[in-house]
C-alpha cells in the first residue's frame, strides 16, 4: 500500500522535509542517497564599540566675585552668600539621592570651588579638573570618554548649549541660572555617536534651596 501511494505522499505539502527523506529511503532504498550535511564553523559574533548609558548632570557653579574692568578672572572666587547658597543647592542634590561616578570641573577658581562643595557633601568622590569644562571649550569632545553617572560643573553659555544640542533643541532653550541644575539622561549607544538625550530635570536653585538661604 505504501508503494501504491507513494505519489499522493510526496505530492502533500504538509510532510516535513524529514518525513520526505524518511519516505525517500524506505521506498527507494537502492537509488536514495541522503543529502551530506555539511558543518560550517561557527562565524564569530563582531563586536560593536559601544558604551553603556549615560547620565549626566550639569551644574553651573555658584555667585562668585564681580569682574574687574569687565575682564574675566579665572581667579573670581565664590563669594560668601554664593558658598553658602551653592553649598544649600549641593545638599538638597544630595538628599534627593544624584550621586556621581565621576566629578569633573572647569579649573576656574568659581567652578573649582563649586565642585569641591559637592564632594563636600557627597555627591562624588573625588575631583578631576578638566579644561574643556573653561569657557569657550569643547564640552562635545569629552562625551565619549563618559560613561555612568558624571558631574560636569562650568560655565554659561556653554553648559547650556552642549545641553540643547545633545537634546537637538534650538540654541538659547536651556538657561543655567548659576548653582542651576540640569539632568540628561542618554541611552547606550556609540561612544562616539551619542544621541537621543532625554531632559530630566532642569532645576534653578531657587526651587532647591531652603526659604532662609
Amino acid at each position: 500500500r505504501l508503494f501504491m501511494a507513494w505519489p499522493w505522499l510526496f505530492t502533500q505539502e504538509r510532510l516535513f522535509p524529514q518525513e520526505r527523506l524518511f519516505l525517500q529511503e524506505r521506498l527507494f532504498p537502492l537509488t536514495f542517497q541522503r543529502p551530506l550535511i555539511r558543518l560550517e564553523p561557527a562565524t564569530p559574533c563582531a563586536s560593536v564599540p559601544g558604551s553603556a548609558s549615560l547620565d549626566l548632570f550639569l551644574l553651573r557653579h555658584g555667585i562668585a566675585e564681580e569682574r574687574v574692568a569687565g575682564r574675566d578672572d579665572p581667579e573670581r572666587a565664590l563669594t560668601p552668600s554664593g558658598r553658602q547658597r551653592t553649598l544649600a543647592v549641593m545638599r538638597r542634590l544630595r538628599s534627593l539621592g544624584f550621586t556621581a561616578d565621576r566629578l569633573l570641573s572647569s579649573p576656574f577658581r568659581r567652578a573649582r570651588e563649586t565642585a569641591e562643595l559637592a564632594l563636600q557633601v557627597g555627591l562624588a568622590s573625588e575631583l578631576q579638573l578638566e579644561s574643556r569644562l573653561m569657557p569657550g571649550g569643547d564640552c562635545d569632545a569629552l562625551l565619549p570618554s563618559l560613561e555612568g553617572r558624571c558631574l560636569l560643573v562650568g560655565h554659561e553659555p556653554d553648559l547650556s548649549a552642549f545641553a540643547a544640542r545633545l537634546l537637538g533643541a534650538p540654541d538659547q532653550s536651556i538657561r543655567l541660572r548659576k548653582a542651576g541644575f540640569c539632568h540628561l539622561h542618554i541611552p547606550a549607544g556609540p561612544a562616539d555617536a551619542r544621541s537621543g538625550a532625554q531632559l530630566e530635570a532642569l532645576l534653578r536653585p531657587r526651587f532647591l534651596l531652603p526659604r532662609s538661604v
